[in-house]
């Protein structure tokens, strides 16, 4: 028989490191936006939407 709780724990370790990991990520790029130059930042184009056209 499966062991269910250690099959749980298993996905549920793995989850909680893939969200940490993607929290890490994502503040490393905050870190480097606010300490880049203000002459290496630009505005991306928008695109309007599906709706707008």
């Amino acid at each position: 028989m499966p062991d269910y709780k250690e099959m749980y724990l298993t996905l549920f370790r793995a989850t909680e490191q893939a969200i940490n990991l993607l929290i890490a990520a994502q503040q490393t790029c905050e870190d480097m936006y606010v300490n880049a130059s203000a002459d290496n930042l630009s505005a991306l184009p928008s695109t309007p939407d599906a709706e707008e056209k």
